[in-house]
């Protein structure tokens, strides 16, 4: 039998997917109701960036109550991540400030909805070396940026993750079609996973009166079988899970460590090795 020569090893999503989509929306707006109707009709999840200090504020871009917080988010397949406290520049305060207004806003976050809160979105894009460091000793996992790739790469840096772009970027429906018809498995080599990420406001949809944008980017890429639609928190767990694997030295036997499977490609033959499994692979396709 034929033996490919390809031995690179390449991470690939739940179900041996290739590809995957992710949104990131800031700031707990009264638009979020809509915007979680809208990926709840087309089967998509979304992490939401709230803020704790800030419910009374609903002239600054119509901000839900507390209590309207809570019942939008409470119960939904959708994730819940820190934005700040007050929504300032972490990077323009002093470094303990900065600590106070992460922790204080991680605590409200995880006592008032009864889970435990891993990431995060810089307010105002506001971060510096300092502030990306002590991330994960205040137990941040990851955190996004507002600085568009235009790309479908995994980030190097979880405390640096780089959306692709934002919703109102002109390349969105462009780069949405190119997602849509191509793939990681068309390409020779460097047959790295893609990540589709969405980032904005949902007020913006009703400042400009264009939640069509929203409606056809996800009617085009809704229902695939080779999306996996995923929060930012369940694609960072997947990734971390995916780089704990372990391998033998000569690269033919992999033993998964971690709690959950995890899926990999090599010489074009999708894996699966679930949680605590070794596998061997198969030299000959």
């Amino acid at each position: 039998m034929f033996r490919q020569m390809f031995e690179e090893k390449y991470m690939r999503f739940p179900g041996g997917k290739s590809k995957a989509l992710t949104f990131s929306y800031d700031d707990g707006v009264k638009a979020d109701k809509r915007l979680i109707r809208t990926l709840d009709k087309y089967g998509m999840k979304g992490t939401f960036n709230l803020n704790s200090l800030l419910f009374d504020c609903e002239r600054w871009h119509d901000r839900m109550d507390e209590e309207q917080t809570y019942l939008t988010f409470y119960n939904n397949v959708h994730e819940i991540a820190m934005h700040g406290a007050r929504h300032i520049y972490l990077d323009k305060v002093p470094l303990p400030e900065a600590v106070n207004e992460i922790v204080s806003n991680r605590a409200y976050l995880e006592k008032k909805f009864g889970r435990i809160v891993r990431g995060m979105a810089y307010a105002y894009n506001g971060y510096n070396d300092k502030i990306v460091s002590i991330l994960p000793s205040l137990g941040v996992d990851y955190a996004r940026t507002t600085q568009s790739t235009h790309a479908f790469s995994l980030p190097e840096n979880f405390l640096l993750w780089h959306p692709t772009c934002h919703h109102t970027d002109p390349q969105l429906m462009g780069l949405a079609a190119q997602f849509s018809n191509d793939s990681p498995e068309r390409q020779f080599k460097h047959r790295e996973p893609w990540l589709f990420y969405v980032w904005g406001h949902s007020y913006e949809f009703d400042d400009s009166d264009n939640w069509s944008v929203l409606e056809d980017f996800c009617r085009l890429l809704s229902g695939r079988e080779d999306i996996w639609y995923a929060t930012n928190g369940e694609i960072y767990a997947y990734a971390k899970a995916y780089s704990s694997l372990e391998f033998s030295l000569d690269g033919e036997r992999v033993r998964n460590p971690s709690a959950m499977p995890v899926w990999l490609e090599i010489r074009g033959k999708v894996y699966e090795i679930n949680a605590g499994e070794t596998v061997l692979f198969d030299k000959e396709i």
